[in-house]
């Protein structure tokens, strides 16, 4: 089954009177989505319903897949209104869409269900007139809302600021006026986003869709802040937080964020370490920023970076970008890499190292006889000039391995 996406934010009175008067006209169901065409609205129904509309009807939510397919039409960049085509396989009939946009602003969808395609031209006018009354209703709406809302967003980054004295301030102002509970746990969770062929402003809805019922869970309450190609997820929590549901947590933002937005954004997500209440967030801030760059560059962790989980990669992920490459390697690997079987002695190397040096654990794990890991580990140490035996050649010898895993197969890391 297709995973559920919530709904978007309840719609207003407002909104929908305008689409119930619109629907009574045309004797046509309307249904109005957010610009991630999550469901807010629905006139009632003309004998027009098909499965899709009867699932948001009566849960509120949408199919990931059906969210996937009607943004993969491009629907966010149309400058005017046009036909999505219908999908049998997914009770999908055709819609007439209009992307509303108010003040260079997508703020919605309007779909009106036409299942042959059959819209006149005075039923087109109808639509286009309603279109501009709700896009500007919706914009009002928006723009309210966000005033209200403001001084909470940009609560967030204050408290992550570098400055003590911004942070203390902002930790003040939470506490005077109880935007958030002073609880003795917190964790803040990174998400960064690429470049991607998203429109202005979509990567923003999608980062904030994806994150937005974060903000309240069983658990923890929140706020989110965004920018255009990354967002930050604080939460405070009286317990503290459960690895497993922070995993799942961050699993489902991938997954929104995957159904919201294109291929080419390729999300991460970095959890930093869990602190001591708000005068701490902010080392959880900084170490989700290198967590998430763990999500980028090692494709093992998919796309999900936990800085408890990153051991000695914390310090060499805080490596600049212009000197991780392939310099970093120590000669003696560069030159066992370079040798004959080369690939062979480096795997045999890395298990000898990871289980510490024990022959019997490495030749089980290697699935090889002792005799045979004896040879290859003295072709090691013949090639590399350095002794098995002595701890600082080890260290050499690990930390060039460690370094190997974050660069691409070109010998250079990638920029997150």
């Amino acid at each position: 089954m297709a995973e559920r996406l919530q709904r978007a934010r309840a719609s207003s009175d407002a909104l929908q009177e305008l689409v119930e008067e619109l629907a009574e006209r045309l004797q046509r169901s309307v249904v109005l989505d957010d610009p991630l065409v999550r469901f807010i609205c629905s006139s009632r129904h003309f004998d027009d319903a098909d499965p899709v509309r009867v699932r948001s009807l009566l849960q509120g939510l949408a199919d990931s897949e059906i969210i996937r397919y009607v943004l993969d039409q491009g629907v966010a960049q149309w400058s005017k209104p046009g036909y999505i085509e219908g999908r049998d396989d997914l009770g999908l009939l055709a819609r007439y869409c209009v992307p509303l946009r108010e003040r260079g602003h997508l703020v919605g969808l309007l779909m009106v269900i036409s299942a042959d395609k059959s819209l006149t031209a005075d039923e087109t006018a109808a639509i286009s007139k309603s279109a501009r009354i709700i896009a500007a209703q919706m914009y009002a709406e928006h723009v309210a809302d966000h005033a209200e809302e403001s001084g909470a967003r940009e609560l967030p980054w204050a408290l992550l600021n570098p400055s003590p004295a911004a942070r203390g301030a902002a930790q003040q102002q939470i506490l005077d006026t109880g935007v958030l509970p002073n609880a003795p746990h917190a964790v803040v969770s990174v998400v960064q986003v690429t470049r991607s062929h998203e429109p202005p402003g979509q990567v923003e809805n999608a980062l904030r869709g994806a994150l937005e019922s974060f903000c309240r869970t069983r658990w923890a309450h929140g706020a989110i802040a965004v920018t255009t190609d990354r967002a930050v997820l604080l939460q405070l929590s009286e317990q503290s937080p459960d690895p497993r549901e922070l995993k799942e947590q961050s699993r489902r933002i991938i997954e929104a964020l995957d159904t919201f937005l294109d291929p080419t954004a390729t999300p991460v997500l970095g959890i930093g370490g869990r602190q001591t209440g708000l005068a701490d967030a902010w080392v959880s801030y900084e170490q989700a920023l290198v967590a998430a760059r763990a999500a980028r560059r090692m494709p093992h962790f998919e796309r999900l970076g936990d800085w408890e989980e990153l051991r000695e990669f914390t310090v060499l992920l805080q490596l600049p970008d212009h000197a991780l490459n392939a310099s970093l390697l120590p000669k003696p690997l560069r030159t066992l890499l370079a040798a004959a079987g080369g690939h062979r002695l480096e795997e045999t190397l890395r298990s000898f190292l990871e289980h510490a040096g024990s022959v019997p654990r490495t030749a089980e794990a290697l699935r090889i006889h002792r005799t045979s890991l004896y040879y290859r580990l003295r072709q090691i140490q013949e090639i590399t000039g350095l002794d098995l035996d002595s701890g600082p050649d080890r260290l050499v010898l690990h930390l060039g391995l460690r370094i190997r895993e974050l660069l691409q197969p070109d010998g250079h890391a990638t920029t997150v």
